[in-house]
């Protein structure tokens, strides 16, 4: 190792990692009786915020490019949790819209944040603060992302 490199354990790129992949170990098992991953849920998040939205609208929201996105879409049109719909205002663009399965799959996993809170040690102002630092930090990148193009 040289002067220059910092060792892993003080990387914060590492940090942010590592947290990304305890959350997903935590949720994992709590999504799995309802067949989700994480990345399906986050598009449901979306969805029961706001239904019949285009696939451009889910991937801001979702911040998922479409080569992230569509196979996710595909995979819960398959579960018949949602199904994509022409748009009747331009039939080459396609809607992203929940069966009624997946309207009341809201209410079947409405307990997966609580039952994640409890196995979270940090107090909820510090998990306000992350969240915020975690945004904060994303929003810069995809700045920087943006002046690069």
């Amino acid at each position: 190792m040289t002067e220059k490199t910092l060792p892993l354990a003080q990387q914060v790129c590492f940090a942010l990692y590592s947290a990304n992949n305890a959350m997903m170990r935590l949720y994992r098992p709590l999504l799995q009786p309802f067949d989700l991953t994480y990345p399906q849920y986050v598009v449901l998040l979306a969805l029961w915020q706001q239904d019949n939205i285009s696939l451009g609208q889910l991937g801001q929201q979702t911040l998922f490019d479409s080569g992230t996105l569509t196979p996710l879409v595909k995979k819960l049109e398959q579960k018949a949790i949602l199904q994509r719909q022409s748009d009747p205002a331009d039939e080459r663009a396609k809607k992203v819209v929940l069966t009624p399965f997946g309207r009341a799959l809201e209410q079947q996993v409405v307990n997966v944040m609580p039952a994640l809170r409890c196995q979270v040690a940090l107090s909820d102002d510090e998990l306000v603060l992350l969240r915020e630092q975690a945004r904060a930090l994303q929003l810069q990148i995809q700045q920087l992302e943006q002046c690069r193009k």
